[in-house]
């Protein structure tokens, strides 16, 4: 692998471990898609940070879950789940135009039942 695209990888995992950092102190940004991208790109840059991401006492388990089972926990889920409605009520109050309304708050159910129907972790349950 070229050094710059070991440097790009290394980029797009340090940034996306920082977002899902912040993300797990602001409710509305979430934490457990930046960590899977920022294991994904770190097992391509820096497997030895990708390993540091999979042992993370905070963050670790929920991307070990989903590697290994493609599971979410249920406390993820229920704050998913609690964020989208959130996301579905702001847009139901401020999207003028009907047609965008009705299409994103669709999207957004679809992504809220795609959620609920993913199996939860083996050691969850």
């Amino acid at each position: 692998m070229s050094h710059a695209r070991r440097i790009a990888y290394l980029t797009l995992a340090g940034m996306s471990f920082a977002l899902g950092v912040i993300g797990a102190f602001l409710p509305l940004m979430p934490t457990t898609c930046f960590m899977l991208v920022a294991v994904w790109a770190a097992s391509k840059g820096s497997p030895r940070f990708a390993g540091w991401i999979r042992s993370h006492p905070r963050f670790g388990p929920a991307v070990m879950a989903w590697e290994e089972e493609r599971a979410i926990p249920r406390h993820a889920k229920w704050l998913a789940g609690c964020m989208l409605l959130v996301s579905m009520l702001i847009l139901a109050l401020t999207v003028g135009a009907l047609w965008l309304k009705v299409a994103l708050i669709s999207v957004l159910t679809l992504v809220g039942a795609w959620i609920l129907t993913r199996p939860e972790p083996v050691a969850d349950s």
